[in-house]
């Protein structure tokens, strides 16, 4: 028995030098990509930045920290989640017809592959370009954060879509077939309940993704708390940076451990 799986083995192609290839050429990149780094542009006031920075967190503005008016930490927090969460809302909506165009099992061989092509050059495109459009379109403020949020939802949350809805268990609709179900009924008994708990999941997901892109997006003006924090920065306060840096931490905390709960929820019943 023994000798017979050693047989089997050595009948197995020896992958060695593939291995020292692929490792020799990762290691040559990574030596290259070290050429383009500049340590010489550190400075002793990078580090002293640093330090401010850790100090603020240490020793925050509580004042800032807890105000309740617009200007305060927990105001610009909610401002935040509802730039996050309508982007998301719209761009999960929004997903749902274009992931069904996408579908290869469903539309024919030119819709999807126009569709799939239109979601690659949509992806491409940074959420940051996206925002810099929409400001300067709609103005500066939270509807432009919705609206980009909207928009680099589609890309990722409509490709996870399609792989769900390719998953389809088509016994059932021909079972409800069978008995003679409307299409309505099909999709009503048959093909949501399939589909809703993992779109489900994957829009918490995006959500959870948004959120923190919704925070990046407030550096150019599109609404959250992203602005007051570069304000802060440029100008030196330190401890208004560590409450806005406070304030972050914790509410990603509390959305990651949330949204973690419900997906697995979703996903293992």
């Amino acid at each position: 028995m023994n000798e017979r799986i050693l047989t089997e083995l050595n009948k197995e192609p020896n992958k060695t030098k593939q291995y020292v290839i692929l490792v020799a050429v990762l290691l040559g990149a990574f030596i290259w990509s070290l050429s383009a780094l500049n340590f010489n542009a550190m400075d002793e006031g990078g580090g002293k930045i640093a330090a401010n920075i850790l100090k603020g967190i240490v020793q925050p503005d509580t004042n800032l920290l807890f105000n309740g008016t617009k200007q305060g930490v927990p105001y610009l927090l909610f401002e935040t989640i509802c730039i996050a969460f309508l982007g998301t809302i719209f761009g999960a909506i929004l997903s749902i017809p274009i992931a069904f165009l996408m579908a290869p099992s469903i539309m024919p061989k030119p819709v999807y592959l126009f569709m799939r092509a239109f979601v690659v050059v949509l992806r491409t495109i940074p959420a940051l370009v996206y925002g810099l459009m929409f400001i300067r379109v709609t103005g500066p403020g939270p509807f432009a954060g919705v609206m980009t949020m909207s928009l680099t939802s589609i890309g990722m949350v409509s490709k996870l879509y399609v792989d769900v809805i390719e998953e389809i268990d088509t016994g059932i609709l021909e079972s409800m077939d069978s008995f003679g179900c409307t299409t309505f009924e099909k999709i009503r008994f048959g093909i949501i309940p399939q589909l809703i708990a993992n779109f489900t999941s994957i829009t918490i997901y995006r959500f959870d993704m948004n959120l923190r892109d919704a925070t990046i997006l407030g550096l150019v003006g599109a609404g959250g708390i992203g602005a007051p924090l570069i304000f802060a920065m440029n100008s030196y306060r330190w401890h208004q940076v560590g409450s806005i840096l406070i304030g972050l931490i914790v509410l990603i905390l509390i959305v990651e451990v949330i949204s973690n709960y419900l997906r697995g929820k979703l996903v293992n019943g």
